[in-house]
C-alpha cells in the first residue's frame, strides 16, 4: 500500500482561513475589504463608530498617499471631539471569543499628531462590561508605528467587541488592528504558530500524510497580473505565492473565488510550516494560466507573461528546497526557515475545462523537469469523474509522461457504494491517479458509511491509487459556500462530522499490504433505471452547444440539439433561458437548479439499462448538462460551462458530461 495514501486537502473556503484556522480575531482588520470581494463588503464591514462619554467619532476609511505601504492601500481616519470615543469590530459569528484567565495579544499600526494613550477593550455589544482592557501610548510623530498590549481575560465570553478607544481630541488613523490569542496550535517542530488551537488539533488527528494546498478553484480563477504590475488596482488575482510571504502587513490582501476576501494571513511559509509540523508531504497546486470552475476571465496567453508565471514557479520549488546560497532559499532563511522543506509534488492546475491548459501546461512541466527533475508533477483530469473531457486529459496526461493525474468527483452515496472497483482495471503502467477532492453529498450516517465502503477500494488499489484526500476540509457554520464539509466550527467551539471520523479511523489505521480476497456469487443484475435529458446550472450562468445524448452500447444517438434553429425542442423550469447565437444560456446567478428540460424528456433515454450520471452539486460550484439513460451518454461542447447530473433515483457505473466548477 501506498505509505502516503491518507491525507488533506485545505482551501480557504467556507472562510476556512480568515474566521477559521487562522486564529485572528479581528475581521477585516487592515480595512481592505471592498465591493470587488463582495458587493456587500466596505472598507467599514465588521467595524463601527463608537460614542462614549459625550464624545463623538467619525469614521472615513482612506487610500491617499499617507497609507502605511504600497500594498496595504487602505487605512482608517478616525476623528474624535473627545477622550473614550473610538472605533468598534465585532468579529465573526456572534463575536470575539475571548475566555477566563486566557492572554490575547493586541497590535496595532497607528499615527497620530496629537500624543494620546488608546483604551483597548473586549466588550460586551453594549459596550457596557469589559472581560479584558489594555492602553497603548501613541506619540504624536504623526509616523506609522506598530503598538502592542497583552490583554488578560477576566470573564468568557463569545459575543464580544474589539473597542479601540482615543485618549484626546483629534485626529487618529489606525491600521492592521490585530487581537490574537497567545494559545495557539504548538507544532512539534517549528512551535507556536498562527493557528486556531482546536481545529488544527482536529487536523493533526488525521495523522494526515500530505497536505495539498491552497486550492482548489481559489488557485486557478483570477486575472495574472501582480498587485503592483496592476498599479494596485486589480482585486480579482489568481493566487499568487510570492504575494503571500514576509510581513503580514505586506501582503496585498485580494478577492476570494468563494466571494470574500483574503488577507493571506495563511500564506505559503505558514503552509509550509503546518505540513512540516504535521509530519506531511506538502503538495502546492499552481496555476498555468488556465481558468476553471467556470470561469469567464481572461486567461493567460501571452509568452511573456507565461514564461514570468513558470519563472513563479520555479522559483517555488527553490523556495521549498534550495540551500541558503539560492536566491530563493535565501528568502526562506530569512523568514525564520533555513532548513529546507523537502518539497516532493507539484500540482499544476486544477480542473481545467479549456484547452489553453494543454497549451500551457508543457512549459510549466519543462521547466521544473529541467531545474528540479526529482519533484513529481501532478495534472489533473478536469472537474468530472468521466466524460469526454476527462478521457482527453487522461490521454494528454499520459501523452506528457506525468506521474499522477489529480481526480475530483461529488457524487451521490450510491454512486460510491457502486464504484468500489473504480480502480480495479485501471492502467497499471501509466500515470498513478491522485484523488485530490471527493465526497459524497452528505454529513450523514450513511454518507460516511457509503465513502468507507468506497475508501476500502483505494485501498485494494493503492498500487496506482497514491494519495487521496476528502474535500472540502472545513466549514464556519455560519459562512457556507459548499456542503458536506469534514469539520464544522464557529466562533468558539468546532465539532467533526462522522465522515471526519471516517477519514481518521482510515488514515490512523493503514495497513501495509493488500491482502487478495475473492468473492464467488452471481453476478449482480444492472438496475433498470428510468431517466431524462435535462440541462441545469446552480447559483451560475452557463452556455449551452451541441448536446447529444448517445447509447454507450451502441453508439446510437438517443437525442440530439445543436441550437442552431432556436430551443423550441425545450422547457425551462427555472431560471432564465435563452437561445442566442447558436447556443443555449441560462443567465440567471442566482437561482438554484436553474433547469430546462426537452419535450418528453424523461421518454428519451428509458430504454437503456445503465446510467452515466450522477447528481448535481451544492450550491456555487457547477453548471450541469445531464442525460439520465441508463446506457446513454451526454456531450456538450462549445459552452462555457456545461456538466453532468442526474434528476433521477438511483445511478449505477461512471457518467460521461463536461461541467465547469
Amino acid at each position: 500500500m501506498s505509505d502516503e495514501l491518507y491525507g488533506i486537502f485545505y482551501e480557504d473556503i467556507n472562510y476556512a482561513a480568515d474566521g477559521g484556522l487562522y486564529a485572528e480575531l479581528v475581521r477585516n482588520r487592515s480595512f481592505e475589504f471592498t465591493t470587488q470581494d463582495n458587493a456587500s463588503f466596505t472598507g467599514m464591514t465588521a467595524w463601527s463608530a463608537a460614542n462614549r462619554g459625550g464624545a463623538t467619532a467619525t469614521t472615513q476609511v482612506v487610500n491617499d498617499a499617507g497609507r502605511l505601504n504600497a500594498t496595504n492601500r487602505s487605512y482608517l481616519r478616525v476623528t474624535t471631539t473627545g477622550a473614550g470615543a473610538g472605533v468598534r469590530n465585532a468579529g465573526y459569528n456572534t463575536g470575539l471569543f475571548v475566555e477566563e484567565g486566557e492572554s490575547y495579544d493586541f497590535s496595532v499600526w497607528a499615527r497620530s499628531t496629537t500624543a494620546q494613550t488608546l483604551t483597548v477593550r473586549v466588550e460586551d455589544a453594549a459596550g457596557t462590561t469589559a472581560y479584558a482592557t489594555g492602553e497603548v501610548a501613541v506619540d504624536g510623530s504623526d509616523t506609522w508605528k506598530q503598538y502592542e498590549v497583552t490583554l488578560d481575560a477576566s470573564a468568557t465570553t463569545n459575543a464580544g467587541r474589539l473597542a479601540v478607544l482615543a485618549g484626546a481630541a483629534g485626529t487618529l488613523n489606525l491600521d492592521m488592528v490585530s487581537l490574537f490569542p497567545q494559545d495557539t496550535w504548538v507544532g512539534p517542530v517549528n512551535g507556536t504558530s498562527v493557528l486556531r488551537k482546536d481545529l488544527a488539533e482536529k487536523i493533526e488527528a488525521l495523522d494526515p500524510q500530505f497536505l495539498r494546498f491552497p486550492g482548489g478553484c481559489v488557485t486557478n480563477v483570477g486575472t495574472f497580473r501582480t498587485y503592483e504590475e496592476s498599479g494596485y488596482t486589480d482585486r480579482r488575482r489568481t493566487y499568487q505565492w510570492k504575494e503571500t510571504i514576509g510581513p503580514v502587513e505586506e501582503r496585498a490582501t485580494n478577492w476570494n473565488f468563494w466571494g470574500y476576501n483574503q488577507s493571506y494571513g495563511i500564506g505559503y511559509l505558514e503552509y509550509f510550516l503546518f505540513a512540516e509540523d504535521l509530519g506531511a508531504t506538502p503538495l502546492p497546486v499552481v496555476s498555468v494560466g488556465a481558468n476553471g470552475c467556470g470561469s469567464t476571465i481572461p486567461e493567460m496567453t501571452d509568452p511573456v507573461q507565461i514564461q514570468r508565471w513558470v519563472q513563479d514557479t520555479v522559483d517555488l520549488v527553490e523556495f521549498a528546497n534550495g540551500d541558503v546560497t539560492t536566491e530563493w532559499g535565501a528568502v526562506r532563511a530569512g523568514l525564520g526557515h533555513p532548513e529546507p522543506f523537502g518539497l516532493k509534488y507539484i500540482g499544476l492546475g486544477n480542473e481545467e475545462n479549456t484547452t489553453t491548459f494543454e497549451a500551457n501546461f508543457p512549459a510549466f512541466r519543462d521547466a521544473i523537469e529541467d531545474r528540479f527533475p526529482e519533484i513529481e508533477i501532478i495534472s489533473n483530469s478536469g472537474p468530472d469523474d468521466t466524460g469526454t473531457r476527462f478521457d482527453e486529459l487522461w490521454e494528454f496526461n499520459r501523452a506528457q509522461g506525468v506521474d499522477m493525474v489529480d481526480e475530483h468527483y461529488y457524487n451521490d452515496p450510491q454512486w460510491f457504494l457502486e464504484n468500489d472497483e473504480r480502480y480495479d482495471s485501471y492502467d497499471r503502467e501509466g500515470p498513478h491517479v491522485f484523488l485530490g477532492e471527493y465526497a459524497s453529498r452528505g454529513n450523514t450516517f450513511a454518507n460516511a458509511l457509503a465513502e468507507a465502503a468506497f475508501m476500502t477500494g483505494l485501498e485494494r488499489n493503492s498500487d496506482v491509487v497514491e494519495l487521496a484526500s476528502y474535500a472540502p476540509l472545513l466549514a464556519n457554520e455560519d459562512y457556507v459556500q459548499w456542503s458536506p464539509d469534514a469539520i464544522w466550527f464557529d466562533n468558539d467551539e468546532s465539532w467533526g462530522s462522522v465522515n471526519y471520523y471516517v477519514q481518521q479511523m482510515f488514515s490512523a489505521n493503514v495497513g501495509d499490504q493488500v491482502v487478495p480476497s475473492t468473492h464467488t456469487g452471481p453476478a449482480p443484475a444492472d438496475a433498470v433505471l428510468d431517466g431524462g435529458v435535462f440541462l441545469s446550472t446552480w447559483n451560475t450562468a452557463a452556455q449551452y452547444d451541441n448536446v447529444r445524448v448517445t447509447d454507450n452500447a451502441t453508439g446510437e444517438v438517443l437525442f440530439s440539439d445543436d441550437f442552431s434553429a432556436g430551443a423550441q425542442q425545450w422547457e425551462p423550469q427555472a431560471g432564465t433561458w435563452a437561445a442566442q447565437d447558436g447556443a443555449y444560456v441560462q443567465s440567471a446567478t442566482n437561482v438554484t437548479d436553474a433547469r430546462s428540460i426537452v419535450s418528453g424528456a424523461y421518454a428519451k433515454a428509458g430504454r437503456a439499462t445503465r446510467s452515466s450520471s450522477t447528481p448535481a452539486r451544492p450550491p456555487g460550484r457547477r453548471a450541469s448538462s445531464s442525460a439520465s439513460p441508463p446506457a446513454g451518454r451526454t456531450t456538450t461542447t462549445g459552452g462555457t460551462s456545461a456538466g453532468g447530473t442526474t434528476p433521477v433515483r438511483r445511478s449505477s457505473g461512471r457518467r460521461a458530461a463536461a461541467r465547469a466548477r
